[in-house]
């Protein structure tokens, strides 16, 4: 599998409390019902401003699309890249993600938290079964991407469980050049000020 990447300081601070975020609002969340709605925040926040919404990439796996960074986390028996922002308990065979502390709001634009608060409602309901569902349905960024590189049906069947493949969501702007246009300027400016903080 791909090499974990390292994050700032800033980007870990919104990522952990975006998950604050979800759980204060839906109560404790199944690790793979947690990994679909922050991979359905990122489309959203591309699809309505053309902007990602964090700066990780989120391949294309069985029960995916992933971040395999916030996956791997959640699955060490505590977290250790958002130890400050969230806990983690199996039970029943399943992991369960807490909230460790309250929410802060100093990450995020006025934009994200109307995303965040639109992402919450839209899928609140939607168990973690409904959300794979959803992500994998037909046209989707995972379904194109499983089909065009020729994994799909081995995903689909069990025989594969991940894949390196990444989701391009500059795909959802492809009739529109002008947010295609701020997406990957924004890409540029994120991994520039990325290197510059490590």
């Amino acid at each position: 599998m791909s090499k974990l990447r390292p994050f700032t300081h800033e980007e870990i601070a919104k990522l952990g409390n975006a998950l604050i975020f979800m759980t204060e609002r839906l109560g404790p969340l199944s690790k793979t019902r947690l990994l679909k709605l922050v991979y359905l925040l990122q489309e959203t926040s591309v699809r309505q401003h053309g902007l990602p919404f964090f700066n990780m990439p989120f391949a294309v796996w069985k029960f995916g699309p992933v971040a395999e960074d916030l996956f791997v986390d959640l699955s060490e028996e505590q977290p250790v890249l958002l130890a400050d922002y969230v806990r983690c308990e199996s039970r029943d065979c399943m992991t369960f993600v807490y909230a460790r502390r309250q929410f802060s709001d100093d990450e995020f634009s006025d934009n994200e938290m109307v995303l965040l608060e639109d992402v919450i409602q839209t899928y609140r309901n939607f168990s973690a079964e409904q959300l794979v569902a959803h992500t994998h349905r037909n046209g989707s960024l995972w379904h194109q991407t499983a089909r065009e590189q020729g994994v799909l049906e081995y995903l689909e069947r069990g025989q594969m469980n991940r894949t390196d493949f990444e989701i391009d969501f500059g795909r959802l702007l492809a009739d529109m050049p002008q947010k295609q246009h701020i997406y990957q300027d924004q890409l540029a400016y994120l991994e520039q000020s990325r290197s510059l903080k490590l």
